[in-house]
């Protein structure tokens, strides 16, 4: 009984970790967050660019930027459409993360993004054999397949408006090729009968 209270108080510890979020970005601006960490605790987050706009095809990216608690650039990414960083404090401080989409003047983008943040236990670790690093390692795990999920959400929203457009133009194609053999048919049909008309001079 007490085993399985301290499964689930762990279990409910690592999900109050767990944090996803979608935010709307700014044309030609920036979204900053944060994260209090202590020397030694390892920080991931997972993002993924979006549109909010109904009628979007195109699958967006944008600029991504760890700074450490001296302002110092800890980790970065460009010109992406999404990604998952992991790091490991290397010190005690607040890790700011900003989502940038300054160079763009788009303002329906949006990103949504996952983060949790574990204290360090090494899994590769043979002798790390406890309950804590297996369900640390599960929840890895569930939030990998999740993380995974979320883009292949945003993956298919693209891909659908894409075949929409496509059918939207094929049907108005169609529509005009309907009219255009239509008038080419009327027209025929007045040019023949001028033709064999029959015409009598008095």
């Amino acid at each position: 009984m007490k085993l399985n209270i301290l499964i689930s108080a762990i279990f409910v510890n690592l999900l109050a970790l767990a944090n996803a979020h979608t935010v709307l970005l700014p044309a030609r601006g920036r979204r900053c967050f944060f994260e209090n960490l202590n020397k030694g605790d390892e920080f991931s987050i997972s993002f993924q660019y979006g549109d909010r706009s109904l009628t979007a095809t195109e699958q967006l990216d944008g600029d991504f930027i760890i700074y450490g608690p001296r302002d110092e650039i800890v980790s970065e990414l460009y010109e992406t459409q999404h990604g998952e960083i992991t790091i490991t404090a290397k010190s005690s401080g607040k890790y700011n993360y900003c989502f940038i989409n300054e160079r763009s003047d788009i303002d329906t983008k949006d990103v949504t993004f996952n983060i949790y943040g574990i204290i360090y236990v090494d899994l590769d670790n043979p002798e790390t054999d406890s309950l804590d690093a297996s369900v640390r390692q599960l929840s890895k795990l569930v939030h990998e397949v999740k993380n995974e999920q979320s883009y292949l959400v945003i993956r298919e929203k693209t891909h659908r408006n894409t075949a929409e457009s496509t059918n939207s133009r094929v049907k108005y194609w169609s529509i005009f090729q309907l009219v255009v053999v239509v008038f080419n048919s009327i027209f025929q049909i007045y040019y023949l009968k001028r033709f064999f008309e029959v015409t009598s001079y008095v």
